[in-house]
């Protein structure tokens, strides 16, 4: 595989402006299949995303000057999808279909415009805001949280000599290596790349997922970065996220029943559109077990589920428990587990559930932005932090997200409440974000 030197790179950053985000392409996948049932649906519905840091301790406006952070956020929003990669996105096969986008979708990506943003400095972070029709906004999540991630990778590197910078990025290959090395011995392994979010910056992901082609061969599945997907020939993974369950939620207004029905709404839509390996669920928004529970017949049939923010070993039990209560063969199922992944969680979880369940991993910051330990002369200036970026607002009034993990709630305390009213407490269990 072609090697770049990233230390000679970083230490030699001398351009006028190094692009945290190169394309609107480099992003996770799922935003596109997400940008379609949006475009069709709800294009026009207002909506606010926030960035959010909950690695509270880590003071980001103290680390990431504004005038870089401006400076990037303008670049990214003077950027445009090119021609070759719509040609891409419109002709390419995902997930065994072809032409899935159509025509008239892609016109209108061939025109988008980012709108603008709200910056601004609060108690050492930054709040930043991102508002407009909810199919002109939903790009800005990954770009942003892409941008700041990377602005905070230079500062430390930029305190760093070249020999240190050196010795960093050696440490972070031979440990990548040998990630590489115990997860070889897994059987039927089934990961992907879900690292675009919070990355070290964009080279390294690169770096990262060639060193997994090469290592693991076809037990590396794909990507979550529609760019490198195109640009290595490698298959662009996702499905859905937590921003549709959000957005419909908070269209459902004062009416506590349609908020009730909203998340299966949302996989109503989403079928009319998408089939097959598609068909992943993502029931946590307002907790897995409420979800599960009052899910209608139909949901069964779907091809599986990503468990997120519960307890992986406790959430792959209860959908394998789920599906047999409806009467589904679990072998015939697809769990993904994503959610602050660890090496030694990967080879437990394959232990636990590999031959009971189709089992899949999508690996995000532990793989493409794992420095513990790296720096020569110690300290965690390169330690990943828990930084977000989600729907805050849609249609008029607040967004919510109860999570299987209340730590990672978010809303104003009045709707949490409302929310947790409508949907129960069962099955959520607090517990510390690291990532």
């Amino acid at each position: 595989m072609p090697l770049v030197d990233l230390a000679k790179r970083a230490w030699d950053h001398n351009f006028e402006l190094d692009p945290a985000v190169r394309s609107l392409l480099d992003t996770d996948f799922y935003k596109l299949l997400m940008l379609l049932l949006i475009w069709r649906k709800h294009r026009d519905v207002p909506v606010t995303f926030s960035l959010k840091n909950r690695t509270r301790q880590t003071r980001l406006a103290d680390q990431v000057p504004e005038s870089a952070l401006r400076a990037q956020l303008d670049h990214v929003k003077g950027l445009r999808f090119t021609k070759s990669e719509l040609i891409w996105i419109a002709g390419n096969t995902f997930y065994g279909r072809k032409g899935i986008f159509p025509g008239e979708f892609i016109d209108w990506l061939a025109g988008l415009r980012l709108p603008d943003y709200q910056l601004e400095r609060r108690d050492g972070q930054y709040r930043l805001d991102f508002s407009g029709a909810w199919a002109e906004v939903t790009l800005w999540e990954i770009y942003a949280l892409a941008v700041i991630d990377d602005l905070r990778s230079r500062a430390a590197l930029a305190r760093l000599g070249r020999l240190e910078i050196d010795i960093l990025y050696a440490r972070a290959k031979a440990k990548v290596w040998e990630k590489v090395l115990r997860l070889r011995r897994l059987e039927n392994l089934n990961l992907s790349d879900f690292g675009t979010r919070r990355r070290h910056n964009f080279l390294w992901q690169e770096w990262v997922i060639q060193a997994m082609v090469e290592g693991l061969g076809p037990k590396f599945t794909g990507t979550s970065n529609a760019y490198l997907a195109m640009k290595h020939d490698l298959e662009a993974k996702g499905t859905n996220a937590h921003e549709l369950p959000m957005v419909y939620a908070a269209l459902a207004g004062d009416d506590d029943a349609a908020l009730a029905r909203s998340p299966y709404q949302v996989l109503a839509d989403w079928q009319e559109l998408y089939d097959g390996a598609l068909r992943v669920m993502l029931p946590d928004t307002f907790g897995t077990t409420a979800f599960l529970a009052q899910a209608p017949d139909w949901v069964t049939g779907w091809t599986g589920v990503r468990v997120d923010s519960k307890d992986p070993f406790i959430g792959g039990e209860e959908m394998i428990q789920w599906w047999q209560a409806r009467g589904a063969d679990p072998a015939t199922k697809l769990i993904i587990f994503s959610d602050g992944l660890e090496l030694d969680t990967i080879e437990r979880l394959h232990a636990r559930f590999n031959g009971r369940v189709q089992l899949g991993f999508g690996w995000g910051t532990n793989l493409t932005n794992d420095f513990r330990d790296c720096p020569p002369n110690g300290g965690h200036a390169f330690d990943a932090i828990s930084l977000v970026c989600k729907v805050s607002a849609a249609a008029g009034r607040g967004a919510v997200k109860l999570s299987d993990n209340p730590t990672k709630a978010t809303g104003t305390p009045e709707e949490i409440a409302r929310y947790a009213r409508i949907f129960g407490e069962r099955g959520r269990e607090a517990h510390a974000v690291a990532v």
